[in-house]
C-alpha cells in the first residue's frame, strides 16, 4: 500500500507550528497525488490550508491512533517520528505523570522536579528478577537488565546517563547505583554498599552546586564502576571523574553559587570544633557571594553538613582529616578575601599585616612574609640567570585565583583517590556495573573552551552509541533470518576527526601553546586557514574573526576563541605551589606530592573541570626532566587521553542508555516545554534512534501475537493450523505490497506505517462489525417503538369507538324508557281494575280451600306419629340383640388372649431369672450411679469446701481490716516494732533454709537405707523371697478373700438353683435334649477351669499367709524392704492374672450373646441331623460374623461413654466458667481497693503498705493449703486405685460365677473358641536409654522421610513419641534427661529445617510436629485450663514433678520461626506463577486484544509449554493445602497459612499491575476478576471461606472493578470513591493515571475526572505508599488443639528404627 493512501478524509497529520513545534490536525478531503494544498482543520475547529514543499512534496507527518498514544516503548508506535515522539512523552509526563519512557535501547527520564513515591523499598523488589519489557518503564528496569546481563552473560555492563544541567542525571545514577547495593547485598561484613552510597553525599558536597538551571548540578563527570565477585555480590567499588569546573571556586555568575561544602562550612561555623576556622557567613567571603543566592529553598546547608560529616566517617576518613579538609577549604576562602594595593601600572603589594592572608597562613602552616611576596612576584628563568619581577594588581589577582583554583582541584583529587580507598576491594574483582554521570551536549550565548571539551564527548559518546544501536538491528535481523541491507544513518566520525585528528582544533590548540607568543587571533587564524572551506563541518562566523563554528550531531555551535589558550595552558605559578609545600600542615603537602613524579589526575584546567585518568600511576623512578616535560602536557591533550580511555571501557562492556530531559526551565513540576524538549531530543540521540529504527523494519510481532490481534480479519476458512502459515496467507492478502513485510523465524518484520494500516483495516472491520449491530439493535429499538405507537393508536381509536357507542347506546335507552313508562301507566289503569275483581275471588277460594287443607293435614300427623313410635320400638330390639352378641364374643377373646398371655408371661418369667437377661437390661448402670454420685458427692465437697473458703475469706477479711483500722495508729508510733518484725521474718527465713537443709539430709538418709535395703535383698535366700508382708496389708486381704469366699459361695447355690430350674425346663422340650446336653457339657467344663484357676489363687494367698506367720520381723516388713517390695510385685501379677480371667468371662458372654443373635432358632425343625448342619455352616464362617458383631457392640458402648463423658465436660465447663467470673470480680474489687490505696495521702500509706504485706503473707497461706490439697487429693488418687484393684478382684470371682447361667442356653450347640489374651496395660509412656538420645533425635528428626510419615502413620507421630519420652523422664523425675531431651528435639528441628529449609514437605510436617508437641506440651501439664478437655484416662497421664511452661514458650517461638520460613517457603514459589498466572495469561481468551508493542518485547498472554496459567496456581494451592491435611495440621493454622498465600497473591498482582501500564485495561479487570472468582471457588471447596483470605483479595477486587466501572461523571466519582476503600489515594490515582484503552471503542480517562477523584479523596487518611508490603507477614497464633488419642493406643511402627525404645 502507498504510503499517500494513508491521506484520506478525516485522517489526522502533524504540521510544524513556531510556538507548539507540532500541531495536530484532520484532512478535510482524501489526498490525490499532485494536490500542492491540504485542507485540514486544527483542534480548535479553525479551517487550514497547508502547502506543500513544491520540491521535494514532502506530505506532514501521520498521527497514530490513539490506542498507541501513551505507548511505554516509542518503538511500538506504528509512525515513528519526532512529532510522535513529542506527543507521546508529553501524553505520558502530563497525563499519567509517568516521567519514564523506553525509546528501543534508550529510557528516556523526564526531570518531574517533584520527589515521587516509585523509588522505594518495595518498588525495587517489584524490579527485580522481572525481565525488563514486563515491567513499565523505570530506572530500576535499567539497572535490573543490566546486573541479570552481568550475571547471564558473564560481561562487563555500564549505564550511560546523559543530559544537560538540571535533567537528573545525578539523580538517575544514585537511584541505580542505590537499586544494586540493594538487590546485590555485600559479599562481606563492611556493608561496601553502604559505603557505595555514601560516597555520593561526599561527591555532592565537593562536586556539585545551585546554577541557574539546577539547584544541585554536578560540575564534574563520573564514571563509578561498582565491582561484584562471582555470587554477584558487591565487594569494591572505583570512581573515575572528568572535567571538574575550577573556575566556580573563584567565580557565580547570578542567582549561582560555589559548591556545597563552602555553605555547609559557613553554615556549620558556630560549632566548638569549627571555631578555629575563623568563618563566618558565606555573605562575608568573596568566593561563596558573588551570586547572590548563598541559600537553597528547602535545603539545611547545616543538616548537610552533617551528612558529609557521617558519610566521610562511614568511608575511613578519620575526623583528623576532616578537620584538615575544612581547615584546607577555610583557608580557600580567606585566600578569596585577599586583596591588592597598586604601587605602579607594573606592580603591587599586600596591606601589611593584612587580616585574610594572616588567616590564610595560619591555616596552612606557612610564612606570612613569603606567601605575600610570591603573590605579589613571579619568577623568570632563563638559560643562564633568574629574574624576580613583580606583577600588576590584576595578575596578581588572577594569580591569587588560580592558586585556589589549583588548591581545590588538587583537595579533590585526594579526596576520590581516598574514595577510591575505601570502596577497593579486599577480593578478586570478577565482573562490575559502570555507571557513567556525564554532562550533555550544551550550547549557550557565548561557548568557550568548557562547552567546546563537553561537546567533543558527547561527540564520541553518540558515535559509540549509534555503533551499538546499529549493531543491534544486524543482530535482530540475521537471528530472525531476514535479508540485511545497510541503513544510512548519521556518521559523526567527520566531526571527531576535526577535532581530535593530526591538524585537527585540539592539535592546532596544544601547537599555539607552545608558541612563545601564540595568541588566540593567530590560533584561529591557524584554524581558518587550516579548514575553511576544506571541511564541511567547519564554518566561519560572518561578523566574527575570534570564533568558528562546528556542525555538531545535535545542532550548529559558535565558540568564542578568547580564552582557548589561557585555559588549555592551565598557569599556576611554581613559586606559590612551593611555599604551599613547605608547609608545616602535614596533609598541605600530601595534596602536591605526586605532582613532580606524574600528572594528576585532578590537574586544574583553564575551564575550571579536571579530567581524570583510571588512576594515578606512579613510576618506581623518575626520569631527569620526565617531570618537565608530563607538565607541558596541556588539558586537551589530558581530556582526550581520559576520554579514549573512557571509550575503550565502554566498548568492552554491554551499554545500557539513560537520556535525561528537562522538561523546562524554571523547575515547575509536571510542566512540559515542547520546544525545550525537542532541542535536547535531537542533541541526546533518541531521535536518532527513531530515524534507525524507522529506516528498517521498526514493528515486530510474533506470529502468535499477530494472529491473535488480527484474528477478526480471517475467515474460517483461511484459519489453518500452522500458525505461521496462517499469517503469511493472511498478509498477502491484506498487504500486496511484499516490502513492506519481512518474515522472520519467529516474528513478522513490517515497515513503518504498516502497522497502522492493519489497524486501520482492523478497526474498519469491528467499526463495520459496531455499525451492523447497531443497525441491528436501532431497527429493533424502532420497531418496538413502532409496536408501542400502534398499540396506542389502537387503544385510541377504541376508546373514541366505544365513546360513540355508549352515547348511541344512551339513546336508545332514553326511547325505551319512554315507552316503558307510558307501558307502564297504562297497564296500572288496567291492573287496578283487576286487581279488584281478582281479590274478591280469591277471598272466596281462600277461605274453602283452608277448610280441606287442615282436614288433610291432622290425618297426616296422626300416620307420622305411628311410624315414629314404630321405629323406636325396632331400633331397641335391634340394640339389644347386638350388646348380647358382643359380649359373648368380647369373652371368648379375653380368654384366647389370658391364655396366650399366660404363655408369655411363663416365657418372660423364665428369662428374668436369666442372670444374663439381668445384665443386659441393667449393664453398666452400677457404674454409671456410682460414678454419677461419685461426682456430685465431689462436687458438694467443692462446692461445700470453696463456700468455707469464701466464709473464711470474708470473715478474714472483716476481722483483718478491723483489726487494721485498730492497729493504725499503733502502727504509726512502733516503726521499730515493725522491723523487729522484719528481723524475725529474716530469722524464719533461716530456719526455714535449716529446714530445708535437713529436708535435703533426710532424703539423702532415705537413698542410703533404700540402698541398705537392695544390698540386703541381694543376701537373702531364695525361699525368704515370698516371706514379706505388711502385717495391715495382709489382714486386709485375708478379710477380702473371705468375704469373696462367702459371696462365691452364695453365688454357687443360686448358680445350682438355676442350674435345677434349667433342668427341669430341659425335660419340658422333648425335641432338644442332645443339642442342650452339649450345651451344658462345654459350660461346665469351663466352669471348672474357673474354679481351678480360683483354687490355685487361694493356695498363693494361703502361702503368703503362711509366709507371714513365719516371719514377723519389723524390717522385714517396712514398706522399703525387698521383701514388701517381692510382695508387691506378686501382688500385681495376681491382680493382672484377675484382669486376664475377668477379660476371658466377658469374651465368653460376648461371644455366646453374638451367636444367639446371629442363629435363628427354630422351633418347626425337629430332626436333628439338619440342625447339626446348620451348626457346621456357622463354624465355616466362624470369626469374621463374631468380630463383626463384637465390634458392633463395642462401638455402642463407646458412643454411649463418650455422650456421658461430653455432658459432664459441659458441666464442669459451666461451672468453672462461673468460678471465673467470681475470681475476676474479686480481682476488680481487689483493684479497687489499690487504686483507692495509692490515693490515701502520704500518712495513710505506711497502713496501706502494711495491709499489702499481710495481704501477700496470706496469699502465701493460702498457696500453702492449696499445695496440701494437691497431696491431699494425689493421696485421695492412690486410695482410688487401691479401690479399683479390689475392685477387679471382687469382679473376677463373681464372673466366675456367673459364667454360666440358664438364661445364656440356646437351641443350638455352641462352638468352641479361641479366648485371646488381653495385652499389657501401658501407661502410656516410651523408655530409653540416656546413651540413645543421639540416636533417637537422628532416626526420628534428622533422617526422617515426611512424605512416608504422612502417608502411612498417624499425623503428628513424631511428636507423640517425643512427648511419650518426656513423660517416662518426667515419671522418673530425671530433669537432667528431660532438660536434655527437649534440648536436643529443638535443636535437631533447628537443624533439620536449616537443612532443607526450602522444601515445603519438611517445613509442613515439622511445623505440625512443633504445634503437636506443644499442644501434647499443655494438654497433660496438670493446668486445670487444660485438663478440662481430657477424658480421665488422659488425666491419668499428666506430668507430675516438672513444670515445662518455660519449654512451651521455646516451642512456640520456634513455631512462629518455622510458620515465617514456611511463608518464606510458599512465596517463593508462587512468585514466579503470580505475575504469569492472575495477569498475563488470559484465561478467559479472546477477551484481551494485543497491542502492539516495541522492541522489549512483552511476555505473551498465550500460555505455551512452561507458562505458569491460573490452574497452575490453583493446583500448587490443592498440592500445599493436601500436604498440611496429610501432616494433620491444626486447622486453625492452616486457615491462617491460607490467608498469607492469598494475601501474596493478592499484593504480588496488584503491585505489578500498578507497575504496568500494558495491564490496566477493561478487558484486563474482566480476566482478574474471573481469576479472583476461581481462587474464591477454591475457597468454598475447602470451606475455607471463614479464614480471611478472601478480605485480603479486596484490594485486587477493588482495582478490576476500578479498571470496568464508567470514568466520566462526578456520579461515577463518587461511586469509585465509596467503592475502593481498600484501596490508597496514591493507588486509586495511579491506575486511573495507567488506563490504556487496548480498542478504539474505549475511552481515555480525562485528566479533569482524576484531579476531581483527587479532591474527593483528599481527606481521606491513609498511607501514601503506592506498592503493598508483599513481605508483610500476618502474626500467627496457635490456638489451643487437644488430641482425642489415647496416648497407651499408640503403636511405633518398625520402619521409624526405634526399636531401642520400649513402652512402658
Amino acid at each position: 500500500m502507498a504510503a499517500s493512501e494513508l491521506y484520506t478524509k478525516y485522517a489526522r497529520v502533524w504540521i510544524p507550528d513556531p510556538e507548539e513545534v507540532w500541531k495536530s490536525a484532520e484532512l478535510l478531503k482524501d489526498y490525490k497525488p499532485g494536490d500542492k494544498v491540504l485542507q485540514l482543520r486544527l483542534e480548535d475547529g479553525k479551517d487550514l490550508e497547508y502547502s506543500l514543499d513544491p520540491k521535494t512534496k514532502e506530505l506532514p507527518p501521520l498521527r497514530n491512533p490513539d490506542i498507541l498514544v501513551g505507548e511505554n516503548d516509542l518503538t511500538a508506535l506504528s509512525y515513528l517520528h519526532e512529532p510522535a515522539v513529542l506527543h507521546n512523552l508529553k501524553v505520558r509526563f502530563i497525563d499519567s505523570k509517568l516521567i519514564y519512557t523506553y525509546c528501543g535501547i534508550v529510557l528516556v527520564a523526564i526531570n518531574p522536579y517533584e520527589q515521587l513515591p516509585i523509588y522505594g523499598e518495595d518498588i525495587i523488589n517489584a524490579y527485580s528478577g522481572q525481565n525488563m519489557g514486563d515491567m513499565d518503564p523505570h530506572i530500576f528496569a535499567v539497572a535490573e537488565e543490566a546486573y541479570k546481563q552481568m550475571a547471564r552473560d558473564e560481561r562487563n555492563q555500564s549505564i550511560i546517563v546523559s543530559g544537560e544541567s538540571g535533567a537528573g542525571k545525578t539523580v538517575s545514577a544514585k537511584y541505580a547505583m542505590r537499586y544494586f547495593a540493594t538487590v546485590s547485598g555485600s559479599a562481606s561484613e563492611a556493608n561496601v554498599e553502604e559505603k557505595v552510597l555514601a560516597s555520593n553525599p561526599i561527591m555532592e558536597s565537593i562536586g556539585n552546586a545551585k546554577t541557574t538551571r539546577n539547584d544541585n548540578s554536578s560540575r564534574f563527570g563520573k564514571y563509578i564502576e561498582i565491582g561484584f565477585d562471582k555470587r554477584y555480590r558487591i565487594i569494591g567499588a572505583n570512581m573515575r571523574t572528568y572535567l571538574l569546573e575550577k573556575s566556580r571556586v573563584v567565580f557565580q555568575a547570578e542567582e549561582e553559587r560555589n559548591y556545597h561544602i563552602f555553605y555547609q562550612l559557613c553554615a556549620s561555623a558556630a560549632l566548638p570544633e569549627f571555631k578555629t576556622l575563623r568563618l563566618g557567613n558565606a555573605n562575608y567571603f568573596h568566593y561563596t557571594k558573588q551570586g547572590g543566592s548563598p541559600v537553597i529553598d528547602g535545603v539545611d546547608d547545616a543538616k548537610e553538613m552533617v551528612n558529609t560529616r557521617q558519610a566521610c566517617t562511614l568511608l575511613g576518613i578519620s575526623d583528623s582529616y576532616q578537620m584538615g579538609i575544612f581547615r584546607i577549604l577555610a583557608g580557600i576562602l580567606h585566600l578569596g578575601n585577599v586583596e591588592f594595593a597598586s604601587r605602579d601600572s607594573d606592580s603591587c603589594t599586600v596591606p601589611p599585616k593584612h587580616e585574610p592572608l594572616t588567616i590564610f597562613c595560619d591555616l596552612m602552616g606557612v610564612e606570612y612574609e613569603e606567601m605575600s611576596h610570591w603573590l605579589c612576584h613571579r619568577k623568570l628563568a632563563t638559560a643562564t640567570e633568574t629574574y624576580i619581577k613583580p606583577i600588576s594588581k590584576l595578575h596578581a589577582i588572577n594569580a591569587r585565583d588560580a592558586l585556589a583554583k589549583h588548591i581545590y582541584a588538587n583537595l579533590f583529587n585526594w579526596i576520590v583517590d581516598h574514595v577510591n580507598k575505601a570502596l577497593h576491594a579486599t577480593v578478586k574483582q570478577h565482573s562490575f556495573i559502570g555507571v557513567l554521570d556525564i554532562y550533555g551536549f550544551e550550547t549557550f550565548e557565548i561557548n568557550s573552551f568548557e562547552q567546546f571539551c563537553i561537546n567533543y564527548a558527547n561527540e564520541k559518546l553518540q558515535q559509540q552509541f549509534n555503533m551499538h544501536v546499529f549493531k543491534l538491528e544486524q543482530e535482530e535481523y540475521m537471528k530472525e533470518q531476514i535479508p540485511w541491507t545497510l541503513i544510512d544513518f548519521y556518521d559523526n566520525q567527520p566531526c571527531i576527526n576535526l577535532i581530535e585528528a593530526k591538524m585537527g582544533v585540539l592539535d592546532l590548540l596544544d601547537e599555539e601553546c607552545k608558541m612563545p607568543k601564540g595568541s588566540d587571533d593567530s590560533w584561529a587564524q591557524k584554524l581558518y586557514n587550516t579548514h575553511l572551506n576544506k571541511c564541511a563541518l567547519f564554518e566561519k562566523p560572518r561578523m566574527s574573526n575570534k570564533a568558528f563554528i562546528i556542525k555538531h550531531f545535535a545542532d550548529k555551535v559558535e565558540y568564542q576563541c578568547e580564552g582557548f589558550l589561557e585555559k588549555n595552558k592551565d598557569t599556576v605559578y611554581e613559586e606559590q605551589i612551593r611555599v604551599l609545600k613547605s608547609s608545616k600542615f602535614k596533609l598541605l603537602p600530601e595534596l602536591f606530592q605526586d605532582e613532580e613524579k606524574v600528572l594528576s589526575p585532578t590537574s586544574a584546567t583553564p575551564s575550571g573541570r579536571v579530567p581524570l585518568s583510571r588512576m594515578p600511576v606512579k613510576p618506581a623512578k623518575a626520569r631527569p626532566g620526565q617531570a618537565s616535560k608530563e607538565h607541558k602536557k596541556t588539558v586537551g591533550h589530558q581530556f582526550r587521553n581520559s576520554l579514549h580511555l573512557l571509550m575503550e571501557t565502554l566498548n568492552a562492556t554491554t551499554p545500557h542508555y539513560v537520556r535525561c530531559i528537562k522538561p523546562n526551565d524554571f523547575k515547575f513540576p509536571f510542566t512540559f516545554d515542547e520546544k525545550r524538549a525537542v532541542q535536547q531530543l535531537r542533541a541526546c540521540g533518541v531521535l536518532e534512534t527513531i530515524r534507525i529504527s524507522a529506516a528498517g523494519f521498526p514493528s515486530r510481532w510474533t506470529y502468535q501475537e499477530f494472529f491473535s490481534r488480527y484474528r477478526v480479519l480471517m475467515k474460517q476458512r483461511d484459519v489453518l493450523g500452522d500458525r505461521k502459515q496462517t499469517c503469511k496467507n493472511v498478509l498477502e492478502k491484506l498487504i500486496q505490497d511484499k516490502d513492506k513485510y519481512q518474515f522472520g523465524k519467529t516474528k513478522i518484520f513490517f515497515r513503518a506505517g504498516q502497522v497502522a494500516y492493519l489497524e486501520k483495516i482492523r478497526a474498519d472491520k469491528l467499526r463495520a462489525a459496531c455499525i451492523r449491530i447497531q443497525k441491528t439493535i436501532r431497527g429493533w429499538l424502532m420497531r418496538k417503538k413502532y409496536m408501542r405507537m400502534r398499540k396506542a393508536a389502537i387503544t385510541i381509536q377504541r376508546h373514541v369507538r366505544g365513546y360513540q357507542a355508549r352515547c348511541y347506546a344512551k339513546f336508545l335507552r332514553r326511547t325505551r324508557a319512554a315507552i316503558t313508562i307510558q307501558k307502564f301507566q297504562r297497564m296500572y289503569v288496567v291492573r287496578k281494575r283487576y286487581q279488584c275483581m281478582r281479590d274478591a275471588t280469591i277471598a272466596l277460594q281462600a277461605l274453602l280451600r283452608g277448610y280441606m287443607v287442615r282436614n288433610k293435614y291432622q290425618m297426616m300427623l296422626r300416620e307420622h306419629k305411628s311410624v315414629v313410635i314404630q321405629k323406636h320400638v325396632r331400633g331397641w330390639l335391634a340394640r339389644r340383640r347386638y350388646r348380647r352378641t358382643l359380649r359373648a364374643v368380647v369373652y371368648l377373646q379375653c380368654c384366647y388372649r389370658r391364655m396366650m398371655a399366660k404363655r408369655e408371661l411363663k416365657k418372660l418369667k423364665i428369662e428374668a431369672r436369666s442372670v444374663e437377661r439381668y445384665k443386659k437390661l441393667h449393664i453398666g448402670l452400677e457404674n454409671k450411679i456410682m460414678q454419677l454420685q461419685r461426682k456430685i458427692d465431689e462436687q458438694n465437697k467443692e462446692y461445700k469446701s470453696l463456700l468455707e473458703k469464701m466464709n473464711n475469706l470474708e470473715i478474714t477479711y472483716s476481722t483483718e481490716t478491723e483489726k487494721l483500722r485498730n492497729d493504725v495508729e499503733r502502727l504509726r508510733m512502733s516503726e521499730e516494732e515493725a522491723k523487729n518484725a522484719t528481723n524475725r521474718v529474716l530469722s524464719l527465713q533461716e530456719e526455714i533454709a535449716k529446714l530445708r537443709k535437713e529436708l535435703h539430709q533426710t532424703q539423702s538418709e532415705k537413698k542410703s537405707i533404700e540402698e541398705w535395703a537392695d544390698k540386703y535383698k541381694h543376701e537373702q535366700e531364695p525361699s525368704e523371697k515370698k516371706a514379706a508382708l505388711d502385717m495391715s496389708l495382709f489382714l486386709k486381704l485375708q478379710k477380702r478373700v473371705s468375704e469373696l469366699e462367702q459371696e462365691k459361695q452364695s453365688l454357687q447355690d443360686e448358680l445350682d438353683r438355676k442350674e435345677e430350674q434349667a433342668l427341669r425346663a430341659k425335660a419340658k422340650e422333648e425335641e432338644r435334649p442332645p443339642i442342650r446336653g452339649a450345651e451344658l457339657e462345654y459350660e461346665s467344663l469351663k466352669r471348672q477351669e474357673l474354679e481351678s484357676e480360683n483354687k490355685k489363687l487361694k493356695n498363693e494367698l494361703n502361702e503368703l499367709q503362711k509366709a507371714l506367720t513365719e516371719t514377723r520381723a519389723p524390717e522385714v516388713t517396712a514398706p522399703g524392704a525387698p521383701a514388701y517390695r517381692v510382695l508387691l510385685d506378686q501382688l500385681t501379677s495376681v491382680s493382672e492374672e484377675l484382669e486376664v480371667r475377668k477379660e476371658e468371662v466377658l469374651i465368653l458372654r460376648s461371644q455366646l450373646v453374638s451367636q444367639k443373635e446371629a442363629i435363628q432358632p427354630k422351633h418347626t425343625m425337629t430332626d436333628a441331623t439338619i440342625l447339626l448342619e446348620d451348626v457346621q455352616k456357622m463354624k465355616d464362617k466362624g470369626e469374621i460374623a463374631q468380630a463383626y458383631i463384637g465390634l458392633k457392640e463395642t462401638n455402642r458402648l463407646l458412643e454411649s461413654q463418650l455422650q456421658s463423658q461430653k455432658k459432664s465436660h459441659e458441666n464442669e465447663l459451666e461451672s468453672l466458667r462461673g468460678e471465673i467470673q467470681s475470681l475476676k470480680e474479686e480481682n476488680n474489687r481487689q483493684q479497687q481497693l489499690l487504686a483507692q490505696n495509692l490515693q490515701l495521702p502520704p500518712e495513710a500509706r505506711i497502713e496501706a503498705s502494711l495491709q499489702h504485706e499481710i495481704t501477700r503473707l496470706t496469699n502465701e497461706n493460702l498457696d500453702l493449703m492449696e499445695q496440701l490439697e494437691k497431696q491431699d487429693k494425689t493421696v485421695r488418687k492412690l486410695k482410688k486405685q487401691l479401690k479399683v484393684f479390689a475392685k477387679k478382684i471382687g469382679e473376677l470371682e463373681v464372673g466366675q460365677m456367673e459364667n454360666i447361667s440358664p438364661g445364656q442356653i440356646i437351641d443350638e450347640p455352641i462352638r468352641p473358641v479361641n479366648i485371646p489374651r488381653k495385652e499389657k496395660d501401658f501407661q502410656g509412656m516410651l523408655e530409653y536409654k540416656k546413651e540413645d538420645e543421639q540416636k533417637l533425635v537422628k532416626n526420628l528428626i534428622l533422617e526422617l522421610k515426611p512424605r512416608g510419615v504422612a502417608v502411612n502413620l498417624i499425623p503428628g507421630l513424631p511428636a507423640y513419641i517425643l512427648f511419650m519420652c518426656v513423660r517416662h523422664a518426667d515419671y522418673l523425675n530425671d530433669d537432667q534427661k528431660v532438660r536434655s531431651l527437649l534440648t536436643s528435639t529443638i535443636n535437631g528441628i533447628k537443624k533439620v529445617l536449616k537443612k532443607r529449609g526450602d522444601d515445603f514437605e519438611t517445613v509442613s510436617f515439622w511445623l505440625s510436629n512443633t504445634c503437636r508437641f506443644l499442644h501434647c506440651l499443655k494438654q497433660y501439664s496438670g493446668e486445670e485450663g487444660f485438663m478440662k478437655h481430657n477424658t480421665p484416662r488422659q488425666n491419668e497421664h499428666c506430668l507430675t514433678n516438672f513444670d515445662l511452661a518455660e519449654y512451651r514458650q521455646v516451642l512456640s517461638d520456634l513455631a512462629i520461626q518455622i510458620y515465617q520460613q514456611l511463608v518464606r517457603v510458599l512465596e517463593n514459589i508462587l512468585q514466579p506463577m503470580i505475575v504469569s498466572g492472575m495477569l498475563e495469561h488470559e484465561t478467559i481468551q479472546g477477551v484481551s486484544g494485543v497491542k502492539p508493542t516495541g522492541l522489549r518485547k512483552r511476555t505473551s498472554s498465550i500460555a505455551d509449554e512452561g507458562t505458569y496459567t491460573l490452574d497452575s496456581i490453583i493446583r500448587q494451592l490443592n498440592s500445599f493445602h493436601s500436604v498440611m491435611c496429610q501432616h494433620g495440621m491444626d486447622p486453625e493454622l492452616i486457615k491462617q497459612v491460607v490467608k498469607q498465600m492469598f494475601y501474596i497473591i493478592g499484593a504480588v498482582t496488584l503491585n505489578n499491575l500498578l507497575l504496568r501500564k500494558d495491564m490496566c485495561s477493561w478487558s484486563k479487570g474482566m480476566q482478574i476478576r474471573y481469576n479472583v472468582s476461581q481462587l474464591e471457588e477454591w475457597l468454598r471447596d475447602k470451606n475455607l471461606m471463614n479464614s480471611g483470605a478472601k478480605e485480603t483479595l479486596e484490594p485486587l477486587i477493588q482495582a478490576a472493578q476500578l479498571l470496568q466501572v464508567k470514568k466520566k461523571t462526578d456520579e461515577d466519582a463518587e461511586a469509585i470513591c465509596s467503592m475502593c476503600n481498600a484501596l490508597t489515594t496514591a493507588q486509586i490515582v495511579k491506575v486511573l493515571n495507567l488506563y490504556t484503552p487496548v480498542n478504539e471503542f474505549e475511552e481515555r480517562v480525562l485528566v479533569s475526572f482524576i484531579r476531581t477523584i483527587q479532591v474527593r479523596l483528599r481527606d481521606r487518611k491513609d498511607s501514601p505508599q503506592l506498592l503493598m508490603d508483599a513481605k508483610h507477614i500476618f502474626p500467627v497464633t496457635f490456638p489451643f488443639n487437644p488430641s482425642s488419642l489415647a496416648l497407651e493406643t499408640i503403636q511405633i511402627p518398625a520402619s521409624l528404627g526405634l526399636g531401642f525404645i520400649s513402652r512402658v
